[in-house]
């Protein structure tokens, strides 16, 4: 194996850097549970500011943050809906269930590609002794439809949706920036149309920890009893908020080189009929149905070699670029995998 492993599994791995790390070090902090810590109540008002709502809740998780604002928006019995490669009902361990008591109603796995009208068709009105819909989410981007952005004019029907069935809508924002990003769409212009957004800090953005949910001055009231009840109440959590200061002020803009890294590896592998869908941002995936390597057996070889690869699915594996790595890094890790997938 190499000495220097190239870790592309996931843009969560990613570490501080030296000015995030000094950042950290030199936070104002308070009580966060009593509404004290000055770096805190900072960095919600920002992340609120930028997505032109009125409110943000610092919460330790993307995860946590998502269910929050499910909470808020669906009532325990009631019904969500979203598609069936969510990561609110693929990869939060049935929170929504267990946690909201929320019943969760899929469409199919189209990533990015979402039908409004398909959508509006399966909402459910109350009566009819049936499960009442309440609320529609989405992906932004949308992790295991390789990081697609989902247009915004498929965004404002959706809303169109929403608003004439007097639905709720969430919008699981863990990589919009990435979308902001590729597409050039405002985050006001996102922030505009969705009731509940979570978006995460400890991605492509590269802080250690922490993701926020943004929505009305009401809904966050709310939010921080649900937190308290989900263990997230934090205390001196300044010094947390201060990396994703730093993150917000210095690495929304380096995505693109991210997704440079990523249109690098794509171009790469392409001629071996492995790429799963457009790359459009920092994920690419790969479809590995036609190669005689399956995921895990391409992640093995690829390992061994140094580089690291996620594994979703028995012919299905990922490639994420992030800011831990360089233009030297994405080179080796192009040359070892297209000699994994030669003949």
């Amino acid at each position: 194996m190499a000495d220097h492993l190239i870790d592309l599994r996931s843009d969560t791995v990613t570490r501080p850097t030296a000015g995030m790390r000094e950042a950290m070090a030199t936070a104002e902090v308070g009580d966060d549970v009593y509404g004290e810590d000055p770096t805190v109540n900072a960095l919600e008002a920002e992340v609120a500011a930028l997505f032109g709502h009125e409110a943000a809740l610092f919460a330790p998780t993307g995860s946590m943050a998502n269910q929050i604002a499910l909470q808020l928006a669906v009532s325990p019995g009631d019904e969500l809906l979203c598609d069936a490669d969510a990561h609110i009902v693929t990869y939060e361990i049935g929170a929504a269930a267990a946690y909201g008591g929320i019943s969760s109603r899929t469409w199919p796995a189209v990533g990015a590609d979402v039908d409004p009208d398909l959508v509006a068709g399966m909402v459910r009105p109350d009566g009819y002794f049936a499960v009442p819909t309440r609320a529609i989410a989405v992906e932004q981007t949308h992790n295991r439809g390789g990081g697609g952005v989902i247009p915004l004019a498929t965004l404002r029907e959706l809303r169109r949706v929403a608003d004439a069935d007097g639905l709720a809508l969430h919008c699981d924002g863990a990589r919009i920036w990435h979308a902001h990003v590729a597409d050039g769409v405002p985050l006001a212009a996102y922030g505009a149309l969705f009731d509940t957004m979570s978006v995460c800090l400890s991605k492509g953005l590269g802080a250690p920890v922490g993701s926020l949910v943004v929505g009305s001055a009401e809904k966050i009231e709310r939010a921080r009893f649900v937190r308290k009840r989900m263990g997230g109440g934090m205390r001196q959590a300044g010094v947390l908020a201060a990396a994703g200061r730093y993150a917000l002020a210095h690495h929304i803009q380096r995505l693109a080189d991210d997704h440079a890294k990523a249109a690098r590896l794509a171009e790469a592998v392409a001629p071996f009929g492995v790429l799963a869908t457009a790359v459009r941002t920092n994920i690419v995936p790969l479809d590995l149905t036609k190669s005689p390597l399956d995921a895990r057996g391409l992640a093995a070889a690829a390992r061994a070699e140094g580089v690291l690869i996620s594994v979703l699915g028995p012919r299905s594996a990922r490639l994420v670029t992030h800011l831990d790595v360089d233009d030297t890094a994405i080179t080796q890790a192009a040359q070892t995998l297209t000699t994994l997938l030669g003949p």
